[in-house]
């Protein structure tokens, strides 16, 4: 019956256990991502920026459209009004009544300004390029971070893992002592020892805890979700060891945000000089209109006046001299269009000597992920040889629990180098534009 009740006490145990696993729901790399770009706030505000310059770039704004206006004006006054005619008779009015009213439409349309609006035209396209590749950067910075994020939780929760081990080992070394003390085998202190060791350890294992649940509500920050949210991650840390930096390099300068960004300044630059040089062309402007007229005074030789029909013209503009002012804005700008390709120039240095640090710092870690591969699963097999002669009481204390914090330590250090690797991984994909998402 003993036995019966007990197998009803594991079975309880294990069905809450799966209830409370499943209610954390597994929250995926790939999800992760996708939510971030669906919720992220930085990744929505640099969208609506990005869809700011498409809606700026249309023929009207660069100035190849006509403006159609209609007007309508209407004049009243009350005056005290006194003529004298050329026969010499006078006529006056007091209070005399006075309404002009004009109404109509007209257009205005500028038909060359030196080949302004073309430029204009090319720079508004070439301003919502810009406006796309601020939102890739905004995207590769957020998804890196959102990445970066996940990976640390990866890590914390495997040290959890073994911080749960040996809270487990800590219990059963405390158990030994309790019961060698109870025999007449072991004094007291021993005992004392194993139970300080132990809360040693569980408060470690808290104060991981807490790291990982403030870490749970970054990534949900991130996400732009509630943050109380729980959650689990994957297991493990997958490194992609097959970067190379001569393939890293070409991918850089092609798809890099920052030397795409870049190249775009430059040709809006260039489009901007040529938007300047536009000023010493003629400006053509067509104009036309229909308009009607209506005037009614009390006093004069017409007492009503009305009128209506259409008008249209031209006028040419020519600048001849503006103080030199155009010569120094064409200046000024060639200037902008050198320092944009000197800026280029430094960029590419620039992102050139970011992968090459960041590939030797990725090779680094990979190669510590080896080695603490090795030493973890070493301090391992060595914890296993020593609780076993600890069992049987052949070694002392200090040298069980010695090892005991070889294995935690080891655990750690390749957990830490596997994250390590994974953020140099990240770093040198982010850097050549192209994180796989």
């Amino acid at each position: 019956m003993k036995k019966k009740c007990n197998k009803i006490k594991w079975l309880g145990l294990i069905l809450l256990c799966f209830i409370k696993t499943s209610a954390q729901q597994t929250l995926t790399l790939e999800d992760a991502v996708k939510i971030a770009l669906e919720n992220n706030y930085d990744i929505r505000i640099a969208a609506n920026h990005s869809k700011i310059t498409q809606a700026d770039n249309t023929l009207g704004n660069a100035g190849m459209l006509p403006t159609v206006n209609a007007s309508v004006v209407d004049n009243n006054g009350i005056q005290n009004l006194s003529q004298t005619r050329a026969d010499g008779t006078t006529n006056s009015l007091d209070n005399a009544k006075n309404n002009s009213l004009t109404y109509g439409a007209n257009l205005n349309w500028t038909i060359f300004d030196g080949f302004r609006m073309f430029a204009r035209r090319d720079q508004l396209k070439e301003l919502e390029k810009l406006g796309d590749i601020r939102l890739k950067q905004t995207i590769l910075q957020k998804v890196s971070d959102v990445m970066a994020i996940y990976y640390d939780l990866v890590q914390q929760q495997q040290q959890l893992a073994a911080l749960d081990s040996t809270i487990v080992i800590s219990r059963q070394r405390l158990t030994l002592a309790q019961n060698r003390y109870t025999i007449g085998k072991a004094s007291k202190l021993e005992t004392l020892n194993a139970e300080v060791d132990l809360n040693t350890d569980t408060t470690t294992l808290l104060r991981q805890k807490e790291l990982f649940a403030r870490t749970k509500i970054e990534l949900n920050e991130q996400l732009a979700r509630d943050t109380k949210l729980d959650f689990k991650v994957s297991e493990e840390i997958q490194i992609d060891n097959q970067l190379l930096l001569a393939n890293l390099n070409e991918l850089a300068s092609k798809q890099n945000p920052e030397v795409e960004a870049l190249v775009l300044n430059k040709r809006i630059s260039e489009l901007q000089l040529k938007q300047i040089k536009g000023n010493r062309y003629p400006r053509v402007q067509l104009n036309t209109g229909y308009n009607f007229n209506e005037s009614r005074s009390d006093l004069g030789f017409a007492t009503r006046t009305s009128s209506q029909g259409l008008n249209y013209g031209f006028s040419a503009t020519l600048p001849i001299f503006d103080g030199f002012n155009q010569h120094r804005n064409e200046k000024v700008a060639q200037l902008q269009v050198a320092n944009s390709q000197i800026a280029i120039e430094q960029q590419n240095k620039t992102l050139e000597s970011q992968l090459a640090a960041a590939f030797q710092t990725y090779q680094t870690n990979l190669e510590l992920v080896k080695l603490e591969e090795k030493n973890q699963a070493i301090a391992k097999q060595n914890l296993e040889i020593t609780l076993e002669k600890f069992r049987i009481g052949t070694i002392p204390t200090i040298e069980f629990r010695t090892a005991q914090l070889n294995y935690i330590n080891a655990k750690v250090r390749f957990t830490g180098t596997q994250y390590q690797a994974k953020l140099s991984e990240i770093a040198l994909k982010e850097l050549a534009g192209n994180l796989g998402f």
